[in-house]
């Protein structure tokens, strides 16, 4: 059974640096699509990027993100990283990485799209 553990969030001020890391074990994670997710205290599981791995390397990323996250993948080591830059105080949120088997093209997909799922870790940006 495929498992995922995020690592890596903590706080960190307006404008500062993170960077989470999703590894994975029991499943090949350059053959699946990997997202990210977040959810804040009171609001829906946001999803806001996507990348497809061996089924065509396409990133996704919402508006919200782009041009400050990065994510990247080591496939030597089973693990995808998220790279966020010029973090804001409306990123803080619980993140989560998840894999799917199933998605061929990334974009603005539904949780349920998604097979496996981290733990989440937490990201507080705040001064």
């Amino acid at each position: 059974q495929g498992q995922l553990v995020e690592s890596g969030g903590g706080l960190v001020q307006p404008g500062g640096s993170l960077r989470l890391s999703c590894a994975a074990s029991g499943i090949t994670l350059s053959s699946h699509a990997v997202g990210w997710f977040r959810q804040a205290p009171g609001k829906e599981r946001e999803g806001f990027s996507c990348n497809s791995g061996s089924r065509g390397s396409a990133t996704w990323q919402s508006p919200s993100v782009k041009g400050r996250f990065i994510i990247s993948r080591d496939n030597a080591n089973n693990t995808v990283y998220l790279q966020m830059n010029s973090l804001k105080p409306e990123d803080t949120a619980i993140y989560y990485c998840a894999a799917s088997e199933t998605i061929l093209v990334c974009g603005s997909r539904s949780p349920h799209d998604y097979q496996y799922w981290g733990q989440g870790t937490q990201v507080t940006v705040s001064s």
